[in-house]
């Protein structure tokens, strides 16, 4: 792959991944625009984009994700203690069992493993049909259409009050679902999970926060598994250098794709992204059927 076409892919990565205009979308289609056919390494390429953009969310979060860090190692110390306490008990010795979720950076750990739960069943149950559709830009530009009526419907939600504390585990688990249908290319995982957010009462400066910080484990996931068929791979030294940059130029532009999305939280104004999705989707439309 040419070197130009590398930082073209790395720059929609990064601006669409935390836009709300779907990132896969328009891959797909400036994939099918620039020619680009990587048959010995599609998915690799779209898995280190990925990368490229998940070094964005820890480089712009990297003091909620070290605080959210030690205290998942505190939750796991804390539950082997209680198991202790429960065989002491057994001896009838007096001991105390300790509060496991007593914070709300503690509570945000677990809230973010139980949105992971249903995002992983769906993308394992559709891996099949997402793989399918990402060679058809008929399936990105009907998504986006979709995407652009979930932004319409958070630009006129009410604002909620969640935070940490008051979100509940039914919340965290239907936005892990909404997080897995968005791995259809076209519907915006942010946009979808911010509105599912926004929908669960979520206060808005959180509901982005929490869309991005969620999407670590899938993606985490995802490069695991893609990174073990590596040495299978086919790629030309060109490939390879094109990947890696390409997933620099992604981290970048993601960075200041969330520094960006941050300042606009305050204000109904989605639905500009929203009239964009509506154009590319039809311009998407119209091309697969010339």
């Amino acid at each position: 792959m040419p070197i130009w076409k590398a930082v073209i892919l790395g720059v929609i990565q990064g601006a669409a991944e935390f836009l709300p205009i779907s990132s896969s979308g328009h891959l797909v289609i400036i994939k099918e625009v620039l020619g680009v056919d990587l048959e010995n390494g599609g998915v690799f390429f779209d898995v280190m984009l990925h990368l490229g953009t998940l070094l964005a969310i820890f480089i712009a979060f990297w003091r909620d994700i070290k605080r959210l860090i030690v205290e998942g190692l505190h939750i796991v110390g804390d539950i082997f203690y209680n198991i202790g306490v429960l065989f002491r008990k057994c001896f009838r010795k007096k001991c105390h069992f300790r509060k496991v979720i007593r914070s709300s950076y503690r509570k945000l750990v677990v809230l973010i493993l139980v949105s992971t739960v249903p995002t992983g069943a769906i993308g394992i149950l559709l891996s099949d049909f997402i793989e399918m559709a990402n060679g058809i830009i008929l399936v990105p530009g009907i998504c986006l259409l979709i995407t652009a009526m979930f932004l319409l419907i958070a630009d006129f939600a009410d604002e909620g009050i969640k935070r940490p504390k008051e979100t509940t585990y039914l919340n965290a688990c239907n936005i892990g679902i909404a997080q897995g249908l968005a791995t259809m290319p076209g519907i915006s995982r942010s946009g979808t999970t911010i509105t599912a957010c926004i929908l669960c009462g979520f206060e808005k400066r959180f509901a982005v926060k929490y869309s991005f910080i969620m999407s670590i484990p899938a993606v985490l996931g995802a490069v695991v598994l893609e990174l073990k068929d590596f040495q299978s791979l086919k790629l030309s030294n060109q490939d390879i250098k094109a990947c890696i940059i390409a997933t620099i130029v992604a981290a970048v532009v993601g960075y200041l794709s969330i520094c960006f999305m941050m300042s606009l939280v305050r204000g109904k104004k989605y639905k500009y992204f929203s009239i964009y999705c509506v154009i590319v989707g039809a311009v998407a439309i119209g091309y697969n059927f010339i």
